[in-house]
Parts: structure tokens; sequence; C-alpha cells
């Protein structure tokens, strides 16, 4: 790899890393997920430094290509972001159902409570 493409990269990373420590100190990113960002940038600014770490962990691992090491490893923690925010998204929709209905329960309670008390559908008594 070329020293202008370890520095473009570098760059890059460093600025994931800005990015997401503003983000997270100005109270937009909440904290577990800053912490999955930062710890997705923090060995892109290493691999991006020192690339040759990458051919070192494929070759301890026994995998020929480095590139493919770099790339399964990305695969599965995209995999896992997935699943994670699958898994955020099913539960914020039971709880937006569940105060759906809540809401609705309330709503039809205040209706009865008003036409109890005689009031019109504009607060007016009637």
């Amino acid at each position: 790899m070329s020293s202008s493409a370890r520095i473009l990269m570098a760059l890059i990373a460093i600025l994931i890393l800005f990015v997401v420590l503003k983000l997270s100190a100005q109270q937009r990113l909440r904290s577990r997920y800053a912490l999955l960002w930062l710890s997705l940038a923090v060995p892109s600014v290493v691999l991006s430094l020192f690339p040759r770490a990458l051919d070192w962990t494929a070759e301890q691992l026994g995998i020929e290509n480095a590139p493919a090491l770099l790339l399964t490893g990305a695969c599965a923690v995209l995999l896992l972001i997935a699943i994670q925010y699958s898994w955020e998204l099913s539960r914020l929709e039971e709880r937006t159902r569940r105060l759906a209905e809540e809401v609705a329960l309330l709503d039809e309670r205040l209706r009865k409570v008003e036409h109890n008390k005689g009031i019109g559908d504009e607060g007016n008594i009637v």
C-alpha cells in the first residue's frame, strides 16, 4: 500500500473518531453507539498506520490472503450491527404498540368521563 493511501486511510479513521467523540460529547449520540463506532474506528486507525499488523494477524490465523481477513471481519461486524439494530427496532416497535394501546385506553376513559359530566366535544358544558 502506498504511503499516500495509508495517510488518507488514517485521516479518514481519525475524522471518524473525531466526529463520534464530538457527537457523544454533545449528547447527540448515545454512549453505547459511540462505543460501537469507537471500537471500529480505533482498529481502523491502527491498521492504517501499521498495515503489516493485518498481514501478521492473518498469518497467525493461517489465512493466506490478509484482505480476506479484513473483509470477513468487516462482514461479521456488519452482521452483528444489523442484528443489534434489528433487536433495538423490535424492542421499540413493541414499546410503541404498548404506548399506543395505553393512549387509546386513556382516550376512551377520558371520553366516558366527559360524556358523564355532560361536556361536549369543544369543552363546553351542554
